[in-house]
């Protein structure tokens, strides 16, 4: 009798660990990653000269380091995961004339970009994006952009940008609300642009412990200075 409630008790355990494993794995291990960068104006400063003028992507600092990379839910081990991968990995320049961005390409180099597992980013520079074939993603301005609405006071105005972005060697036109920041002389930008995966050729996946959603977002931050 004792033997079959051994036995009785451990096909209780196992299923409970069937049935409750992932939501507990959901509620007391899994957390959603910090959101993608965005432009901060803590310690922000009045403008120190025009906004006209040739910018190159630099380190930036604080809150507003440069950073580019990609945000998506996904279902890992039976928890809703939101994941943001990133990386500083950033290169790139713009041209401003007669308060027009008139010109703007940014780089980011696919293979450095990290999350929280080193599983996760095998399989995203390898299966998914295949960076030694495709080892950079680029953002390029594709008409000017009216930047007369920057302010000079150490606050934020919101520009819409038309651009081509592209991912894995597919170029496709996209457009970005951005936040720009013009503080001190340093000139500061963010936005995220929402993607579906498929659209570039790239295939979410799907391996059983794991699910990734078809959507997402490519996520930057560049803070510029004058070259």
């Amino acid at each position: 009798m004792k033997k079959m409630w051994w036995i009785g008790g451990a096909v209780v355990l196992i299923l409970l660990g069937l049935l409750v494993g992932p939501w507990a794995y959901g509620k007391f291990v899994a957390e959603d990653d910090a959101p993608a960068a965005v432009v901060s104006t803590q310690g922000a400063e009045a403008a120190s000269g025009s906004i006209d003028g040739t910018w190159t992507v630099a380190a930036g600092q604080g809150d507003n380091r440069t950073a580019a990379g990609y945000t998506v839910h996904e279902i890992l081990n039976g928890a809703s995961v939101t994941v943001v991968g990133t990386t500083g990995e950033v290169t790139g320049n713009a041209t401003v004339e007669g308060e027009k961005l008139t010109a703007g390409e940014v780089t980011v180099q696919v293979a450095s970009i990290k999350t929280d597992s080193d599983r996760r980013d095998g399989q995203f520079t390898g299966n998914v994006m295949s960076t030694s074939t495709y080892p950079t993603a680029t953002f390029t301005i594709n008409s000017p952009v009216d930047l007369s609405s920057v302010p000079t006071d150490g606050t934020t105005a919101t520009v819409t940008v038309p651009g081509t972005l592209t991912l894995k060697g597919v170029s496709k036109p996209v457009s970005v609300d951005m936040t720009v920041l013009h503080s001190g002389d340093s000139l500061i930008a963010s936005g995220s642009i929402p993607v579906t995966w498929t659209d570039f050729g790239v295939e979410p996946p799907s391996l059983g412990f794991v699910t990734v959603d078809g959507s997402g977002s490519v996520d930057f931050l560049v803070s510029l200075t004058v070259s």
